[in-house]
């Protein structure tokens, strides 16, 4: 079976790829290959920070890899949080902070439709390809459910009338919401 690895220890990313991939691969995290290094996300898009992470792993390991950047942007706030999404209120990764600078920024706000953006930056036999994907979807005024991660508790995919953290990963998987992908590199 081929390996692929996913730049992150991130377990909630791991889980939810490695159920989208359901054994086809086997996918390896950072820690499965011995890399405890703090890949710094140093770029001013996603697509600049997905491939410093790929192109780190590549460097070093010379595996098939791949790291993705990923956020939600909201109309209202400019498409903020955006490339910040895991350090929106200051410390990365503290995502009961972030959720609630998200709802103080949008407090009054009428428009509260976002999406989730990722990209993907896969380096494959030393090529890399991108891709990317969106979920369009509505901001809560309040946290629900407690499955997932980062926002879900806010983000209310088009199509739903409950959250991401309100969905199992196989309702996820089962039912994807409506996407944008051009499925390409490029």
């Amino acid at each position: 079976m081929q390996q692929l690895v996913f730049a992150t220890n991130n377990a909630h990313k791991l889980e939810e790829v490695a159920n989208k991939i359901n054994g086809k691969i086997e996918l390896l995290s950072l820690n499965d290959i011995g890399c405890h290094d703090d890949i710094a996300e140093t770029g001013t898009t996603f697509r600049e920070n997905a491939s410093i992470k790929s192109h780190y792993i590549h460097n070093k390991y010379h595996l098939n890899c791949f790291g993705d950047d990923s956020g939600l942007e909201i109309d209202a706030l400019n498409g903020e949080p955006g490339v910040y999404s895991a350090r929106y209120a200051g410390k990365h990764g503290d995502h009961a902070a972030n959720i609630q600078k998200v709802l103080e920024n949008l407090n009054l706000a009428s428009n509260r439709k976002a999406l989730f953006r990722t990209v993907i930056s896969l380096i494959w036999d030393g090529k890399e390809h991108f891709f990317e994907g969106t979920v369009e979807g509505i901001i809560r005024h309040s946290p629900s459910g407690t499955a997932g991660f980062g926002y879900d508790p806010i983000f209310q995919p088009d199509g739903y009338n409950i959250t991401f953290a309100e969905m199992t990963l196989a309702e996820k998987k089962q039912h994807q919401p409506p996407r944008k992908s051009n499925g390409k590199s490029y």
